[in-house]
């Protein structure tokens, strides 16, 4: 039992390295590939989303502190977290700190 277990284990170590030579683990990042997601930052950076900011207290999220800034909830649940992402460097909606403050896009135009 020992043997097939130590022969199962050479067998799926030469299948990892053929793999890892053959195909790679790490992605090819060309230069083309740096030069579009640079254009693709421009792009957001010149899309503005009008937004204020506001200090998280406890028990707060992102759709409460929006429902509370409008009076209700201004347009889709899936835009409002996107732009919140947008304006916030990818800080997930979810994971929001007390204490901290954040933007949050302005509906009311």
């Amino acid at each position: 039992m020992k043997r097939l277990s130590l022969f199962l284990i050479a067998i799926f170590l030469c299948y990892i390295i053929y793999y890892d030579i053959k195909v790679g683990t790490l992605p090819v990042v060309s230069i083309t590939n740096i030069e579009a997601s640079k254009q693709d930052e421009e792009i957001v950076q010149k899309t503005t989303i009008p937004y204020y900011e506001m200090k998280i207290k406890q028990g707060e999220t992102v759709l409460s502190i929006i429902e509370k800034y409008h009076g209700g909830l201004p347009t889709s649940i899936e835009k409002i977290i996107n732009d919140f992402e947008t304006l916030n460097d990818n800080v997930k909606a979810e994971s929001i700190i007390i204490g901290k403050t954040y933007r949050f896009p302005d509906y009311s135009e």
